[in-house]
């Protein structure tokens, strides 16, 4: 039996009892629907990070496959002086986007030049070939970096968002809507009773002026 809320059995807050349960009735049917729509996404979510890992560690274990082999086929000095000044730039430009009302980051490249060439820093005739495919292969994974690490976060923030929901789901649903439930029973028995009580005084009342009249009626006789 859910707890009773401390309020005076009258008619006034009998009707704003019925209000505020339809109120929350409403509340938590949006809260359950935003909830749902929230799990989707949330999964949907998850399979593609799942999807873009094991792409992004297949890449990465790629790269570094041909980095090693460079750095076998060339000595450490020329590596680092290969590498010392890279002739590329890359920007990010960060917003974000609402998903039921959640407002996850989004992460948009920006490079200093457009042209893909720009990313060897180097004369190509004085390095290995392997060089040239770790770098290549490096730069073709930055837009699923980006996007991991937008869906990694969007992730988190919409767990946050869904634990949230559900909390206020599950006091509108096993608290409030149960006591505001409970306490319009009770106020609503209350009045019954009292309808109840001054009919009968009203019916007793009756009786005794029907009785009083009866009374007249045989003395005058």
């Amino acid at each position: 039996m859910a707890k009773v809320l401390n309020v005076n059995p009258t008619r006034m807050e009998l009707s704003k009892l019925k209000k505020r349960l339809a109120t929350a009735r409403r509340g938590h049917k949006l809260l359950k629907d935003k909830r749902d729509e929230l799990m989707r996404q949330f999964l949907d979510l998850v399979r593609e990070n799942k999807i873009l890992r094991k792409k992004v560690e297949a890449g990465i274990n790629d790269a570094n496959k041909s980095l090693a082999l460079a750095r076998g086929i060339m000595s450490d000095q020329v590596a680092e002086t290969a590498l010392l000044c890279p002739s590329q730039e890359v920007t990010l430009e960060l917003s974000v986007k609402n998903v039921m009302s959640v407002e996850v980051p989004t992460y948009q490249p920006k490079t200093r030049t457009p042209d893909e060439g720009d990313i060897y820093c180097y004369g190509l005739a004085f390095t290995p070939a392997e060089l040239d495919s770790a770098i290549f292969e490096l730069n073709s994974l930055l837009p699923d970096m980006l996007r991991l690490a937008e869906v990694e976060k969007s992730v988190q923030m919409m767990s946050i968002e869904i634990e949230k929901t559900r909390r206020r789901v599950n006091a509108l649903e096993h608290v409030m809507i149960p006591r505001y439930e409970s306490t319009i029973r009770m106020i609503s028995m209350k009045l019954d009773e009292n309808e109840r009580s001054n009919t009968a005084r009203l019916m007793k009342v009756k009786d005794m002026m029907i009785q009083e009249q009866y009374s007249k009626h045989n003395s005058q006789q």
